[in-house]
């Protein structure tokens, strides 16, 4: 199967034309590529596949390859039932070696853009996947970034570097910028479903990268440009990203006033317009909704524009994995315990509930300023095996942690124990009955009766503790 699909392609490639890429999508002949097999690339090529397009996956993790090509999933959003058919089939392989792409008539980079420690963005992983394709790009190839980034990255830093080639984007090859739109843990939506926003270089790359997206079945919705495109993902992370911090916020002034700001959302969701529920907690996590703000402002710099509002609003959600600490130490004070030698147990170590992804958690901050500040830590995933933490500025030391069993010994021989993420399979109203002390960071206590009040960040400090 796999000489039927991926066989001999010489011939394959002469006279491309726009006309022969967009027959060859139409019929789904069309050869697809997709560099970075994480959380966006492998629903990605899974999709196209599902479609019936010959997909290769393309990472420089062997593990990952490994598992992919044994019909294996590393990610929850994709089981090994949606993967092991097209991998059997032998339309979905993987491969380490970038020599694929020769075949391809389409190309996606879906690897990570992180920052760095000084919150600047990283686009070390966008130009090792644009230097791959530069080598063996040819002729009416059709490349598309899905990466999220700053306005700018696709025309200034990846289409020079496939230029480079000698070839020139949009009359060799075509180019454009599509972002990526995964929420791990979400099952109504996915790759399958959500609409696409696409700007290409030129109007036929824009046209070919949208009848590709198209044929997966979601809506596409094309704009000017490459920038409006990355711009469009950018907005619709910091959107989040101040909404949440406005709630952070006002959580903060609600536990000074006495007032349940949880009870407050719960109020405000009863208004069937202009208004959409946020929720406070101890930080935000993920790739996108920490990060995004950063890649905007730096660019912003650029054009003498500093982005006041969206600065101040990652200033706030930076804050809140110190105001959780406080709680925790606020909290044992009340049983006369000093944070330094504490016992506490964190539940919940994945940036949301119910998935198994870590990347840019609250938690990690939570538990490197607990370590830092003496206490024992340890701590329970169902999702998450192993953590993580450390080796930067607020905890020396490179520490990583393993997931302990949630029974009732280990909760009660904690002194404190601390709900950062409140996974769906915790019995919160166990975890309360056994735990000395419980500082719930996102209201997975809510309904649950106690002997002893818990502390929960957004509401009134309990006056039985005080």
């Amino acid at each position: 199967m796999y000489n039927k699909i991926w066989g001999d392609f010489h011939g394959w490639v002469a006279l491309m034309t726009p006309d022969t890429l967009s027959s060859r999508i139409s019929s789904r002949t069309a050869r697809v590529a997709i560099i970075g097999l994480g959380y966006v690339g492998l629903p990605l090529a899974v999709a196209f596949a599902r479609a019936g397009f010959p997909v290769v996956g393309i990472d420089v993790d062997e593990e990952k390859v490994a598992a992919l090509n044994a019909g294996r999933s590393y990610i929850a959003d994709v089981s090994d039932e949606d993967l092991r058919p097209h991998v059997v089939s032998g339309r979905l392989r993987a491969t380490t070696d970038y020599d694929a792409l020769r075949e391809a008539d389409a190309i996606f980079i879906c690897v990570p853009t992180p920052y760095d420690a000084q919150r600047a963005p990283d686009l070390s992983y966008i130009r090792a996947a644009a230097e791959g394709i530069r080598s063996r790009l040819r002729p009416g190839q059709l490349v598309v970034l899905q990466s999220t980034t700053y306005p700018g990255t696709t025309e200034e830093v990846v289409q020079p570097i496939l230029e480079a080639s000698g070839l020139r984007a949009g009359r060799d090859f075509y180019l454009a910028f599509s972002p990526e739109r995964i929420d791990p843990g979400n099952k109504q939506w996915s790759a399958y479903n959500t609409p696409k926003v696409v700007g290409g270089i030129d109007p036929e790359s824009t046209r070919l990268a949208c009848e590709l997206l198209g044929q997966m079945g979601a809506p596409v919705h094309p704009v000017s440009s490459p920038r409006a495109a990355e711009m469009t993902k950018l907005l619709e992370n910091i959107f989040r990203a101040v909404n949440i911090a406005l709630v952070n916020e006002l959580a903060l002034l609600a536990e000074r006033m006495g007032i349940d700001f949880w009870e407050v959302i719960e109020a405000a969701k009863t208004k069937p317009f202009g208004f959409m529920p946020f929720y406070p907690g101890a930080g935000v996590g993920g790739h996108c909704i920490p990060v995004d703000p950063y890649y905007l402002s730096w660019k912003a710099r650029e054009y003498d524009f500093y982005t006041k509002f969206i600065e101040l609003a990652a200033e706030v959600n930076q804050a809140m994995p110190y105001h959780a600490v406080d709680l925790v130490a606020e909290a044992l004070s009340q049983d006369g315990l000093p944070l330094k030698g504490a016992r506490v147990l964190v539940l919940g170590v994945a940036f949301k509930p119910d998935v198994d992804d870590p990347r840019n958690s609250p938690a990690e901050r939570v538990i490197e300023l607990l370590l830092a500040r003496g206490a024992l830590v340890r701590y329970h995933d169902p999702y998450i095996p192993r953590f993580t933490v450390g080796g930067d500025v607020f905890y020396r030391p490179n520490c990583t942690l393993e997931s302990v069993p949630l029974t009732d010994e280990e909760l009660e021989s904690a002194d404190c124990v601390v709900i950062v993420t409140g996974h769906r399979s915790v019995d919160y109203a166990r975890v309360v009955r056994w735990a000395r002390r419980v500082v719930d960071c996102c209201n997975a206590t809510r309904g649950v009766s106690a002997d002893r009040p818990v502390v929960r960040l957004g509401a009134p400090f309990p006056r039985e503790v005080r």
